[in-house]
């Protein structure tokens, strides 16, 4: 998987690091070579000076020093790349989601596998290649070099070598399930903290402190007690590594020890001496070449379970694609139809729309309204393919939303959410969003705010129409966040508007005020109104009443009045027996 993540250049710099890698290790194998000159020397069992086999030994020493730091940049050069890579990815992956894919992962989870998961793959990968590109290569290496020494010796060798692997097996067995749970858990924590502070007010409100800290605290307490657990285990890892190679020490010299004093002449006692001292430093060699695998070992299984989280992400196609069309055909414009739509979320028992059909004309004003859960928001949520329709079509402009490309689609609308999101920036950069930015002036950006009503407590602004809007919009109330979300949708000059409950947070004045200015501003444009108040609605060219996810009127309101029972009810319920004509 992580060679998916590797530019041209990531896997010509990794064959030219495993050269490195090898001329390194063949430097440090030829430093024990010198030594056992070095001892001949000085025991007297060859002529010469000693500077004469050390100075070579230095410069191999200072070799393989150059060389590691310069692997070790390149290693982090790719490192860092690669997970530039996954994080955009990641990213531009999860912006072709629909709601459907969102909800399967959550965004906690999301931002988790986009940060803390890359990140382990990241150090993973930097920490652990230089060490698995240099483990083998040490370990053969080495092990050539001491195949031709004596065979005890080359046997003590193996069993130690035999006994780390087994230790490390059984460590990892262990640890692998629990570095996986760890991950999911690292999720939890970021949500319930997530929705702790999102909702900081509320808790304050209920004197739910305690009861949040008491999740927090229970999450918390799972996913450091698994850390523990694996931090345990981990632990016996250094401390076998170490007892393994102390043990090889003594068994080296024990069995030299034997092979020494069987010798006959006291030269061949110094050259068993000499082979014995140069076999030890080779066999330190290949333990030392296993124990750099202890480091990749400690990080490794998490690092595999998050790179599966990411790959998830990243291979998990949209259930909503693009279509072909990019334009609609002359004369259609303004146009929606609903023919026979029904429509389920993911899991859910039934239906949250059924047999929906309707149409709305060029320049129309239509309002939805119902009981709460009747299905308002869904509805219009399938015109620009929030989600795709179970059964049935949605028409736009003579055409299938399914056969338009999404840009194409979203393009024609200008969509008010019925929570009001807003971005870090500034008011101007809320309201001038999207991909038409650049079409767009700051006059009109003046414009689309002067009829959304937001002109006064904008230019009170602090920097006015540059004025600092922070993340979420916390510095705004709930009614100027609505005004500026519904400003960003005039300012697109789409050609259908939908607003989504979007005048629910303002006063009645306000609401009147805007909706007559709007109606002025826009006239020949679209519009679909979700609402919950008559005020809102009950001049609109056609009133569609849902209830349980079936229209059971479409009129206007003094026709449903009539008509309509449910309609019936939902007026009476807001308005004065005055106002009632039945």
């Amino acid at each position: 998987m992580i060679l998916d993540y590797f530019r041209k250049i990531d896997a010509l710099l990794l064959i030219v690091t495993i050269v490195f890698v090898f001329i390194q290790v063949w430097l440090e194998l030829e430093i024990p070579g010198y030594m056992s000159a070095i001892t001949n020397i000085m025991t007297g069992a060859e002529e010469g000076e000693v500077l004469d086999e050390g100075i070579p030994m230095l410069g191999c020493a200072f070799g393989s020093l150059v060389i590691s730091v310069f692997v070790g940049l390149i290693i982090a050069y790719i490192g860092t790349n690669m997970g530039k890579t996954m994080r955009a990815r990641q990213f531009n992956q999860v912006e072709r989601y629909s709601a459907t894919e969102i909800n399967k992962f959550s965004i906690y989870s999301l931002i988790t596998r986009s940060t803390n998961d890359v990140n382990q793959v990241q150090m993973a990968f930097i920490l652990g290649l230089m060490v698995m590109i240099r483990a083998p290569i040490m370990a053969v290496m080495a092990i050539m070099k001491i195949s031709t020494k004596n065979i005890g010796w080359v046997e003590i060798t193996i069993f130690c070598v035999l006994v780390m692997i087994v230790c490390i097996g059984m460590i990892l067995w262990f640890t692998f399930p629990r570095f996986k749970r760890i991950q999911w858990m690292n999720d939890d924590v970021n949500r319930i903290t997530k929705e702790s502070l999102a909702g900081i007010r509320v808790v304050h409100a209920y004197n739910a402190e305690s009861y949040q800290e008491a999740k927090f605290q229970a999450a918390n307490a799972d996913l450091t007690g698994t850390h523990i657990s694996v931090t345990r285990a981990m632990a016996f890892l250094q401390p076998v590594m170490t007892t393994i190679m102390s043990m090889l020490g003594l068994g080296i010299y024990w069995m030299g020890a034997i092979i020494i004093s069987e010798a006959g002449s006291m030269e061949e006692r110094l050259a068993d001496f000499s082979d014995m001292i140069v076999f030890s430093s080779y066999a330190m060699q290949v333990i030392a070449a296993f124990m750099m695998l202890i480091i990749v070992f400690m990080i490794l299984p998490r690092a595999m379970v998050a790179a599966k989280r990411i790959d998830e992400v990243i291979k998990t196609e949209p259930t909503i694609l693009d279509g072909e069309i990019t334009e609609s055909p002359k004369g259609q414009n303004g146009k929606i139809s609903f023919r026979n739509v029904s429509f389920r979320y993911p899991g859910a028992s039934q239906d949250a729309i059924s047999d929906i059909s309707f149409d709305v004309d060029k320049g129309e004003t239509v309002a939805i309204i119902g009981s709460t859960g009747s299905g308002k928001s869904t509805l219009v949520k399938l015109i620009p393919r929030f989600y795709d329709v179970d059964s049935g079509s949605v028409i736009v402009d003579g055409i299938d939303v399914k056969d338009y490309t999404l840009e194409a689609l979203h393009r024609k609308i200008g969509y008010v959410p019925q929570k009001a999101i807003m971005f870090n920036g500034t008011i101007s950069s809320n309201v001038n969003y999207g991909d038409s930015e650049k079409d767009r002036t700051e006059e009109d950006v003046k414009k689309a705010i002067e009829i959304a009503q937001a002109t006064q407590f904008v230019e009170s602004t602090e920097g006015q129409y540059q004025g600092k809007v922070a993340e979420g919009g916390t510095n705004l109330s709930g009614g100027q966040k609505q005004r500026i979300s519904i400003a960003r949708a005039i300012c697109r000059r789409p050609e259908f508007y939908i607003f989504d409950d979007s005048f629910s947070a303002l006063d009645y004045k306000t609401d009147r005020v805007l909706r007559s200015q709007l109606k002025k501003e826009t006239a020949g444009v679209t519009t679909l109104i979700v609402a919950q108040r008559l005020g809102t609605i009950k001049d609109a060219d056609k009133i569609i009443v849902l209830d349980e996810g079936r229209i059971v009127g479409m009129g206007k309101h003094q026709e449903l009045l009539k008509d309509c029972e449910v309609y019936y009810q939902i007026a009476r319920s807001q308005l004065s027996e005055e106002e009632l004509v039945r």
